[in-house]
């Protein structure tokens, strides 16, 4: 039986035997190219969302741990600045402390020197109370409480008292020479030989002038020369207008 030609056209278009059919899109290069650009932008998107989702649950936050890493920062910044202050304050401290412990040392220094010293007053008042009482049963002058006592490097301090008996209506108006005997030092080979003041120093007889009624304290220093000691020391008093001393004492040093 013979097919009919209809048959055969649609068998041809609609069958195996058919011809291929091609696909082809109107778009220009760059819109394929945008179009790629977006879809890895959504890809990257996902990828990135995708992994802070995953560090948060795997238990690390980076925005967590960054906001933490900031506040740890300011922390830092704030005890470092306190750091600093507290080391001002600390300085600041230490110097007051010190210079509280200084003048503590210089009052503690001056009181044990004042209470030396009016122990010290306290003794001489009653020596002259005493010296008073028994002097104005005798009348004339006299020299009482002579000292000598090394005084540094060739340095010698002398201390004596000048005292009127009886009942003196008048000052006493002189000056008080003081002859000191110099030996050698120890191991040495000078000479010995006598020292004179004021003659041999004329800036004591400021020092040993006398101007009193009752009684004065003569005190001052022998420069001796080097390798030299004193060995003893003769004080006389004399009065104005008279070449013969009024009061002697000697002092002899062992």
């Amino acid at each position: 039986m013979a097919t009919p030609l209809w048959w055969r056209r649609v068998r041809q278009h609609f069958g195996i035997a058919a011809p291929k059919m091609r696909v082809r899109t109107h778009l220009p290069w760059w819109g394929r190219a945008a179009l790629v650009a977006s879809l890895l932008a959504v890809i990257g998107g996902m990828w990135w969302w995708g992994f802070d989702f995953g560090q948060i649950f795997g238990g690390f936050n980076r925005k967590e741990v960054e906001a933490r890493l900031t506040t740890l920062e300011s922390e830092g910044a704030r005890l470092h600045t306190e750091a600093a202050e507290l080391r001002a304050r600390n300085s600041a401290l230490e110097s007051e402390l010190a210079m509280t412990r200084g003048a503590r040392e210089a009052l503690s220094k001056q009181a044990t020197e004042l209470s030396g010293e009016n122990a010290q007053l306290k003794d001489e008042l009653a020596f002259l109370q005493k010296l008073l009482a028994d002097s104005s049963k005798i009348a004339g002058l006299q020299i009482q409480r002579l000292a000598l006592e090394p005084d540094g490097e060739d340095t010698w301090r002398y201390a004596l008292l000048v005292v009127r008996g009886g009942n003196p209506k008048d000052e006493f108006v002189g000056h008080v020479a003081v002859h000191a005997t110099l030996a050698s030092a120890e191991g040495g080979s000078a000479p010995a030989r006598t020292l004179v003041l004021p003659e041999d120093d004329p800036a004591s007889a400021s020092a040993l002038a006398l101007k009193f009624k009752y009684y004065q304290r003569v005190e001052g220093r022998i420069r001796v020369p080097a390798g030299h000691r004193v060995t003893a020391m003769a004080v006389r008093a004399y009065e104005a207008g008279h070449g013969s001393p009024r009061a002697t004492r000697t002092l002899t040093l062992d």
